[in-house]
């Protein structure tokens, strides 16, 4: 489940990405959400009973202030970016945080495992190394400005899937509803302050804008299941591997360069994966 996350993640990624170079970053943040919180809504009544209580909704609160601000820094950054590059350092960020704070409280993955999320840090690293263009003329700055967000964007995601991670097993869906109606009341409220054309986005690219927020829901429904079955700092670095979906994607349809090393990188993903999951 935690691959699987991996994969919509990185297919959410890279059509947010996209969708955010066509309709402003705060419009399709906020379509995605609402998107992915009604298909929510949606699925619950089919799902097995939850019990729920106060914790699980704080901690699913706090997961929607963090992961939506980090899906925000991280659509601004694969849209003014290099997709191939600004993903995974996100994901490089994403991983230091949840795993660091697991081996702090106690958690020993093993040996084995161990070493595979080392081998994972690297083929992130490794996928990122994509042949930069050019710089010239504002190329630069951007692409540095790319970088600042995903960072920034890794941190906040670190921080959702560390909140999340701590709901219980008994609340099912729920914490994942709390997130998305915060996540979503937030960004309503940005493009209050922004004033009402801030949600206005072209009817053509609206599909994309739902299609990433049903993906990035589903991504997020298949990582907490993961996370209540496994050790924290193994899932999270299994789900952090999302780069290698975006980096493909990109180089299937906007055929960004893919160099041998970051081929390289995929293949050392699969390396990852096999070590934490056979240790």
């Amino acid at each position: 489940m935690a691959i699987l996350s991996a994969v919509f993640y990185g297919a959410g990624d890279f059509v947010g990405g996209l969708t955010s170079r066509r309709a402003p970053t705060l419009a399709v943040v906020f379509v995605s959400q609402v998107a992915g919180a009604l298909a929510l809504l949606v699925a619950l009544p089919f799902l097995s009973a939850a019990s729920v209580n106060r914790w699980d909704l704080l901690w699913g609160g706090l997961a929607g202030l963090a992961g939506g601000t980090g899906v925000a820094l991280l659509y601004r950054g694969l849209a003014v970016g290099t997709m191939s590059v600004v993903a995974p350092t996100t994901a490089v960020c994403a991983v230091i945080v949840p795993v660091a704070v697991a081996i702090a409280l106690g958690e020993r993955p093993g040996t084995i495992p161990l070493l595979g999320i080392a081998v994972a840090l690297g083929a992130i690293v490794l996928v990122s190394q994509g042949a930069a263009p050019s710089v010239t003329g504002s190329a630069g700055p951007r692409r540095s400005h790319g970088m600042v967000l995903a960072i920034a964007s890794g941190m906040a995601i670190g921080l959702f899937f560390l909140a999340l991670a701590r709901t219980s097993s008994a609340a099912g869906m729920w914490p994942l509803l709390a997130a998305r109606a915060t996540s979503a009341t937030l960004f309503a409220a940005l493009a209050g302050v922004a004033g009402h054309g801030a949600l206005r986005m072209p009817r053509t690219v609206l599909p994309m804008a739902i299609a990433c927020g049903l993906l990035d829901m589903a991504a997020n429904g298949l990582y907490l299941v993961a996370s209540r079955g496994g050790p924290l700092s193994i899932i999270v670095t299994l789900a952090s591997l999302y780069p290698a979906s975006t980096v493909v994607l990109a180089r299937v349809v906007l055929h960004e360069r893919l160099s041998r090393v970051q081929l390289a990188g995929v293949l050392t993903c699969l390396i990852a994966i096999v070590l934490i999951v056979g240790g």
